[in-house]
């Protein structure tokens, strides 16, 4: 009796291992889209950043497509000023993580629909989209590099994923 028991454990076990497996790797094809909704810390105040954001993992290539529209302002009543940025990266590079994926890259990052922003035009972004035991896919960090720190700070801007469709073939 004991005999079965064990290789019933020992069964379920090499199941959630090959589970846990699966769940670590970077879809190889998949459009998600969801909503930034957080603050950034500041000397003269919390910064409000709200935008719609999408990406797109492009196939087998190992590359990915994200853009991002999002409202800024002050959370203080008297000095809002509010703006907006447009955040595009191109074949940024998909890498896996354990609960999920990340997309790394230089992206175009516009303020008030100019570019260079006023911070400067060389920045990096890294993308990380990740998920529990229940929900594959449920939360993206977007994380600031080169001259955009200096106006979103090092700390990432968090968000959730609304929806995931991974097309049933790859001619999508």
């Amino acid at each position: 009796m004991r005999s079965k028991g064990f290789w019933l454990v020992a069964q379920i076990g090499v199941l959630l291992v090959i589970s846990m497996g699966a769940l670590a790797q970077a879809p190889t094809q998949a459009k998600l889209s969801g909503l930034f909704n957080d603050y950034t810390p500041a000397t003269s105040g919390a910064w409000e950043v709200r935008g719609e954001w999408s990406l797109r993992v492009k196939g087998d290539s190992g590359t990915a497509d994200f853009s991002a529209a999002l409202t800024m302002g002050l959370s203080t009543p008297t000095a809002r000023n509010a703006h907006t940025h447009h955040i595009t990266l191109v074949d940024g590079v998909v890498t896996s993580l354990t609960n999920g994926f990340r997309v790394t890259g230089t992206a175009t990052i516009t303020g008030n629909g100019s570019y260079p922003p006023p911070f400067g035009g060389s920045s990096t972004v890294q993308i990380d989209i990740t998920g529990g035991n229940t929900v594959a896919y449920s939360n993206i960090k977007l994380t600031f590099g080169g001259d955009a720190v200096a106006h979103f700070g090092p700390q990432p801007v968090n968000g959730v994923v609304r929806t995931v469709k991974q097309p049933e073939s790859h001619e999508d």
